[in-house]
């Protein structure tokens, strides 16, 4: 008897890992969009920093990550179970902060020459040990701020696929994919912002013969396309947040959803795509809204001090 109930709890437990691991590939499949969002956006936060502190932010942000996820995954399981209205606006307004990220940022770019950028951060670059201390801690805050967004949005994704299981399932399935998407994000991340120094390690390599020649020349080619991929992702990470914050206003808002859905719906092949463009459109013009409120926040803020 008792053998028989051993194996009973053998095939229960083998059950219980295929339910979590079929729930586990779907959701990680629909967050797929999501992860390329964060990585770009979360490559795109560690630009700036000093060659030899790129790996040490990034380990920093990557902490802060499983924190967000470790306070994220219990608060999801709460809300969904007692106040699941709250998730919907939760998000709009971590969507509404995306897009008033990324038109600051954009407006940053579009609206700076060259020569204009290039003197502003000559001037007001850190340059003591103390400031650099202080840039690089503002740079960590404002990825995890950023990644708190992001992973809020997968957290929901995977409740969503994973909300008629039992709890156990639920609470398994919601950890494996934080670690998986935390591990996967930052290990590329690591990856890319150190891209330049494998390069270079090629380019110097001592091998003879034509695979050294094949070695040189491939680092060769990482060195002059580091800096250009760093700078693509950079537009990339910021029209991201423009996708994924217009995302969360439109699924938040149905009117601007269903306008969305029919508009896009006669495109037929295309439709993905020009779904996603609506969105982008949407973010925009949150972002542009929620800037000129900040604006107009800060200045009457600072009318009634100086009253």
């Amino acid at each position: 008897m008792a053998g028989s109930s051993f194996f009973a709890l053998l095939d229960d437990i083998a059950a219980l890992l295929d339910d979590i691991s079929l729930m586990s590939k779907v959701a990680a499949k629909k967050s797929a969009s999501v992860l390329s969002d964060d990585l770009a956006v979360n490559a795109e936060q560690v630009t700036g920093v000093k060659a030899d502190r790129e790996l040490p932010v990034v380990w920093a942000v990557f902490k802060g990550s499983l924190l967000n996820k470790a306070v994220l995954v219990p608060c999801a399981l709460l809300l969904s179970a007692f106040l699941p209205w709250s998730v919907k606006w939760l998000l709009m307004v971590g969507g509404i902060y995306l897009c008033y990220e990324g038109f600051e940022a954009m407006k940053e770019k579009l609206f700076r020459s060259g020569h204009e950028s290039g003197a502003s951060e000559a001037k007001s670059a850190p340059k003591t040990k103390e400031e650099l201390a202080a840039y690089e801690k503002r740079k960590v805050k404002g990825a995890i701020r950023t990644d708190f967004i992001l992973s809020a949005e997968i957290t929901v994704i995977t409740l969503n696929v994973v909300s008629s299981a039992p709890l156990l399932q639920q609470i398994v399935t919601l950890i494996l994919i934080s670690l998986a998407m935390t591990v996967g994000v930052y290990g590329l991340v690591a990856g890319i912002v150190r891209l330049d120094d494998a390069g270079l390690a090629l380019l110097n390599s001592k091998s003879d013969g034509g695979t050294g020649a094949v070695l040189r020349k491939v680092g060769g080619v990482l060195v002059a396309s580091a800096p250009v991929l760093m700078k693509a992702l950079s537009w990339i990470g910021t029209v991201a947040m423009f996708l994924v914050g217009g995302t969360f206003v439109a699924e938040g808002i149905h009117p601007i959803e269903h306008l969305i859905e029919a508009t896009t719906s006669s495109f037929e092949g295309w439709a993905p795509v020009v779904k996603m463009g609506a969105y982008g459109v949407v973010g925009a013009l949150a972002g542009m809204v929620a800037a000129v409120a900040m604006g107009a926040l800060s200045w009457g803020v600072e009318t009634a001090k100086r009253n």
